[in-house]
């Protein structure tokens, strides 16, 4: 007999909310910035790299982020973002008990790092311009940081009530 595969249907699902998540938080609730919009879907994904296996996660941040840049007239933007989002899950480690641990914080380091030098190289690509683009970095690190905080906070309260084990429980 072969061995059953695990159902994957839950994960599928965590990811499906995780991505739509990603697009409401970064689609609708963004500020407007010379080089794009400010946002806060970057703390979901955080989120979501926390709890999902690594290929998973990537999927959720690079599809609801993807589809906010192609759905709020940010075409142009979204490949980038494909790119810059399902790495910078990759940061992230979903194998500890909650969302917060030691390597997640130090995740957010490299986050800065991709969201800021990815967009820069992306726009250098796209402009061909090597100077305009480093007046997006500002930007980029408020968006950071504001994921950051919303990351935090929101982790800190779901690993109070064992949110992850709860859920990921089989």
């Amino acid at each position: 007999m072969k061995k059953q595969k695990a159902d994957r249907t839950p994960l599928l699902t965590l990811t499906a909310v995780y991505a739509a998540l990603i697009y409401v938080f970064t689609a609708f609730l963004h500020i407007p910035h010379w080089t794009g919009y400010i946002h806060a879907g970057d703390g979901i994904l955080f989120l979501a790299a926390s709890m999902l296996p690594p290929g998973y996660a990537a999927a959720a941040g690079a599809i609801g982020a993807g589809m906010a840049d192609l759905l709020s007239g940010y075409a142009i933007w979204a490949p980038g973002t494909v790119v810059i989002k399902a790495l910078t899950a990759l940061c992230f480690t979903a194998k500890s008990k909650g969302f917060l641990c030691r390597r997640n914080y130090i995740a957010l380091l490299p986050s800065f790092l991709l969201c800021a030098g990815g967009y820069y190289l992306y726009e250098s690509m796209v402009t061909g311009n090597m100077a305009a683009p480093l007046a997006g970095i500002p930007g980029y690190l408020t968006q950071t940081v504001l994921s950051a905080l919303l990351y935090i906070l929101v982790g800190k309260s779901f690993d109070r009530i064992n949110l992850k084990e709860r859920i990921l429980r089989r």
